[in-house]
């Protein structure tokens, strides 16, 4: 074969060499295209490169993710009494969303959850605009609620170093806060009131202590439909979240605290901590 031929066809086989290679970098095994970060997010989820990371924290350790003014979610907040018990609070954000199911991941702009203070002390973690706060959290006085937008990855949403929060006044008077009925019985004021239990087709029962979770975390399997109850007993103040139901419960040191939900979604779902980040077990719902 005369040289120049020789040079064309191995011309031609590198390239399509090359093509061969840049296809299965693409595709992976398999055929699926290969990720580098959690499966079910995109590349910009994996990198989080909104913003600038600041050195200063929101007062909890949660640094703050600066950004532009034009660009930033804002909030505001409303504390509407609740006819039966408590308060209906609203938030009404912009240039935001909520994403519960990506808490966790890397920081996106105009994405993320809230955290619902009292008088700076936190009382939840929010996935949504509404949040029923119960009259039996709020001692007897003038309190201050604070809302504050944070990023998936749980730093908080800042402008000219500022976290974006909300405020709201809420007053507690007479032993009927919020305008709600006056009962024979009046809980303890930390307390969150107990569900009851007659109605739940199952109960896991939990202790935490010393940063030890017992019985060892396990997968408790339910039916669709079926009422869980999880009574739970942290040495320390806490809070449950049910990841996927987007349920909280306000777990007070040392006093035992029940959340009863139905289990009307399919899936495994995890039971932890907030601020101790332990799980306590998984619902696997059928």
């Amino acid at each position: 074969m005369p040289r120049p031929a020789r040079r064309a066809a191995r011309t031609t086989a590198l390239l399509a060499l090359a093509l061969l290679l840049a296809g299965g970098a693409a595709a992976g095994c398999g055929g699926r295209a290969t990720t580098h970060h959690k499966p079910g997010t995109t590349h910009e989820q994996a990198s989080g490169s909104a913003g600038t990371l600041l050195t200063a924290d929101d007062g909890a350790g949660h640094r703050l993710r600066e950004v532009p003014a034009d660009d930033a979610p804002k909030v505001r907040l409303a504390a509407r009494p609740d006819s039966e018990d408590g308060w209906n609070l609203q938030l009404t954000v912009e240039n935001f969303r909520f994403t519960p199911d990506s808490t966790g991941g890397a920081a996106l702009l105009g994405a993320g959850h809230a955290h619902l203070e009292l008088d700076g002390r936190k009382v939840a973690r929010l996935y949504g605009p509404w949040y029923h706060l119960p009259a039996a959290q709020v001692p007897e006085g003038t309190h201050t609620l604070t809302v504050r937008l944070y990023a998936d990855d749980h730093t908080a949403w800042a402008v000219a170093g500022k976290p974006v929060e909300a405020t709201a006044p809420l007053t507690a008077a007479g032993g009927v806060p919020g305008g709600g009925h006056a009962h024979d019985a009046t809980p303890s004021p930390q307390l969150p009131p107990q569900p009851s239990e007659q109605a739940a087709d199952r109960t896991v029962t939990v202790t935490v202590r010393d940063g030890k979770v017992s019985p060892a975390p396990a997968r408790t399997e339910v039916k669709r439909g079926e009422r869980v109850a999880l009574r739970v007993t942290s040495d320390r103040g806490d809070t449950l979240h049910v990841h996927g139901y987007d349920k909280e419960l306000v777990l007070p040191a040392g006093q035992e605290a029940t959340l009863v939900l139905t289990a009307d979604r399919t899936g495994l779902f995890e039971v932890e901590t907030h601020e101790s980040g332990l799980v306590l077990t998984q619902l696997l719902v059928r």
